[in-house]
């Protein structure tokens, strides 16, 4: 059963298209990941299923409420933490728990045993009664989350959680989450680290310019693709047209499942292949056509395949992409000054 349901999201900031018919289905009790490149709409989504954002158009379904019309109940079954951290300098860890125990309106024993749970779960006694503004990055982030879960949350939302963090305070929040998913809260973590979606997320969703264009569990995903993955170059730059030609010759070599042009990286051609042998009968016939290889890798599928499956290109590519369109207007509106 769903307990999350967004159906035709759209919303737009001017002229910049965030969302645009996004529908997404999240199962109670998984721990879902939200995978995309910055930009792609992840920290829209979780902020209009968080109340914190409304839609332009839509439906917003979260724990059997209409959040658009009952924010309230929703709310109260939330947990949020922000990418951003913001967290009151002058006060220390202890103090600013207590105070957001308050605003949950936990109180006596309970109120007190909850707090010490989490210092302890999150490791956060050596520290905890430190002001916050003398905290790394890393203690900040994890009293942050520590924030989110003091009122027992059925749904754990996390928007880029472990961004710059160190390696120790990383595996802390992750076994965390896994220890959380065990207990039945269901927890949605957007990340744009391959690693993290592959090793925590049961299901998960791919997000590219507004719209979710793959969902599944990351193994059902990368099964899906078959076979192993050959990154193939003739040429350390080879053009459109020449890419074209050598596609349509790989296509009919027998094993090979699927061709995918990668114009980002030169040109490259990715191959799904059914076997090793493949190989073979590749070098041959390119030779054949006088073509030579240039470079070319084997791999067992991952995520970054799936992705570049679903939309042409790498992550990271995507992420340069929208750093690049995000520089471009920039410079824009600076020669329009």
């Amino acid at each position: 059963m769903s307990i999350v349901r967004l159906n035709g999201l759209f919303k737009s900031y001017g002229e910049i298209k965030a969302l645009d018919d996004l529908n997404l289905e999240i199962p109670r009790g998984c721990l879902f990941g939200f995978l995309g490149p910055n930009g792609a709409g992840k920290s829209t989504t979780l902020r209009i299923l968080c109340t914190l954002l409304s839609p332009d158009k839509g439906e917003v379904f979260v724990a059997g409420h209409d959040a658009l019309k009952n924010p309230l109940k929703v709310r109260r079954a939330l947990g949020y933490v922000a990418q951003e951290v913001a967290l009151d300098k002058i006060l220390t860890g202890r103090e600013l728990l207590d105070l957001q125990s308050d605003l949950y309106h936990l109180k006596g024993a309970s109120k007190k045993e909850k707090i010490e749970e989490l210092i302890y779960r999150l490791g956060m006694d050596k520290w905890i009664d430190r002001r916050c503004g003398s905290l790394s990055g890393g203690m900040k982030r994890r009293l942050d989350l520590a924030s989110g879960l003091l009122h027992d949350p059925q749904i754990l939302v996390l928007d880029e959680p472990t961004v710059g963090l160190d390696i120790e305070s990383r595996n802390v929040i992750w076994k965390l989450l896994k220890e959380l998913k065990n207990q039945g809260t269901t927890i949605i973590l957007s990340s744009h680290y391959l690693e993290e979606i592959d090793l925590l997320a049961d299901v998960m969703a791919i997000i590219d310019q507004g719209k979710v264009i793959a969902t599944g569990s990351p193994n059902d995903l990368k099964k899906e693709l078959g076979g192993d993955r050959i990154t193939l170059r003739v040429r350390e730059f080879s053009d459109e047209n020449e890419s074209i030609k050598i596609t349509n010759i790989l296509k009919n070599i027998s094993g090979v499942r699927d061709v995918v042009v990668n114009k980002s990286q030169g040109f490259s051609l990715n191959l799904v292949v059914d076997n090793e042998t493949v190989l073979s009968k590749l070098r041959e016939q390119l030779e054949n056509e006088r073509y030579k290889i240039f470079s070319l890798s084997q791999s067992k599928p991952s995520l970054d395949d799936v992705y570049l499956q679903a939309t042409g290109r790498t992550l990271m590519d995507a992420e340069l992409l929208v750093a690049g369109k995000r520089d471009y207007k920039l410079e824009i509106k600076k020669s329009m000054r």
